[in-house]
């Protein structure tokens, strides 16, 4: 088959989740006998043509000039030249772009089909006219979208019950974590099992207060590692809330994966707040890692922990839970390996490479 993948911000991956997806299905699905193309932006650091039997095309994106608009015609301009080419298959990473131009493209017998990501149009960090917009542009998603494909169970029930739109379930991945090392940690300035941790983009919907009102609440005094980009509005402001309790330290954001690894496996609890929806990748990253997770208690998050986690919804609830550290503790073991064998039988890429194979070669029976 000739697959394009477009939506993302090239590979290989120094950015996000879309950006994971597309590496390790694109290299998997070129291992499996396909011609596949990734479109990269024209400023990528990659400048070689070919990703470990992927086909790379960089096409030009005025993002960092123009902002948000630029990265519209970035992502048509990559459609274009997918359709031009006359792929298969146009796997398209996120609804917004695709649902605008797709129906406007000539195909020539190229068939879409489109990840629709969360629930982008709850982010708290943008206003109501955004919001609006985001909605829409979902909406014009599930309509043009040509085939649909739901990371979380969650997500799928959602489209059917507001769009009538039905989707194909294929779940986001990530690998067991195998080579802890503990001398990471003194990189810093913790120990092994002595302190907690967040890793998330510092914004409203991951709920970075409720977490930490919850730890001041608590009492505790456990160094608590808050791990995501700080010098932003939002950054600045928790800085100041929270600056009279040292025990919070705001470590900035940490790129290095098998840093975030050893520090997820080696911290007491791991506190995941994510919650506009779909499968988060550093859920999954943490259930690899081994982290004993305590979740924000949203469907999303449920349809992955499943009922091996603890949640909480309230300052109150996160300050319960530190509270009862032997309830924790008797199910830390059960809780975490059950975590991370549903990474190995579920969540893992091999697996979720052959599903959109699957799915692809099915599309093109039809």
């Amino acid at each position: 088959m000739r697959i394009a993948i477009t939506g993302s911000r090239g590979i290989p991956n120094n950015y996000g989740g879309f950006e994971q997806c597309a590496e390790n299905l694109a290299v998997l699905l070129a291992k499996a006998g396909h011609s596949v193309t990734v479109y990269n932006p024209g400023y990528h650091d990659y400048s070689g043509n070919d990703f470990n039997g992927v086909r790379i095309v960089k096409q030009w994106n005025p993002e960092k000039s123009m902002g948000t608009a630029g990265n519209f015609i970035y992502d048509y301009l990559c459609m274009r030249h997918a359709l031009r080419e006359k792929c298969d298959i146009l796997l398209v990473l996120g609804y917004t772009t695709a649902s605008v131009f797709f129906p406007f493209l000539k195909k020539r017998n190229s068939i879409l089909v489109t990840n629709m990501d969360g629930l982008e149009w709850k982010r708290d960090k943008w206003n109501a006219l955004v919001k609006k917009l985001a909605k829409w542009f979902e909406s014009l998603g599930a309509r043009y979208g040509g085939h649909l494909v739901s990371d979380n169970g969650e997500i799928r029930n959602y489209l059917l019950r507001e769009y009538g739109k039905d989707s194909t379930f294929i779940a986001y991945g990530a690998e067991i974590f195998e080579t802890p090392d503990p001398q990471v940690l003194q990189e810093y300035g913790v120990e092994a099992g002595r302190y907690d941790l967040l890793i998330a983009r510092l914004e409203k919907e991951n709920n970075i207060e409720t977490i930490l009102d919850g730890i001041v609440l608590s009492g505790a005094q456990t160094p608590f590692l808050v791990i995501g980009k700080h010098q932003t509005s939002y950054g600045e402001y928790l800085k100041a809330r929270y600056r009279m309790h040292p025990s919070i330290r705001f470590m900035g954001g940490i790129y290095y994966l098998n840093h975030l690894n050893n520090l997820r496996t080696f911290g007491r609890y791991y506190f995941h707040g994510h919650s506009v929806g779909g499968t988060n990748p550093s859920l999954l990253e943490a259930m690899a890692s081994g982290a004993y997770i305590l979740s924000h208690n949203n469907l999303f998050n449920r349809d992955v922990l499943g009922e091996q986690a603890f949640y909480f919804s309230t300052p109150k609830e996160v300050a319960a839970l530190l509270a009862d550290t032997a309830l924790l503790e008797s199910k830390r073991r059960l809780f975490v390996e059950a975590q991370r064998e549903k990474i190995r039988q579920f969540y893992n890429w091999k697996k979720i490479a052959g599903e959109y194979e699957a799915l692809f070669r099915k599309l093109l029976k039809h």
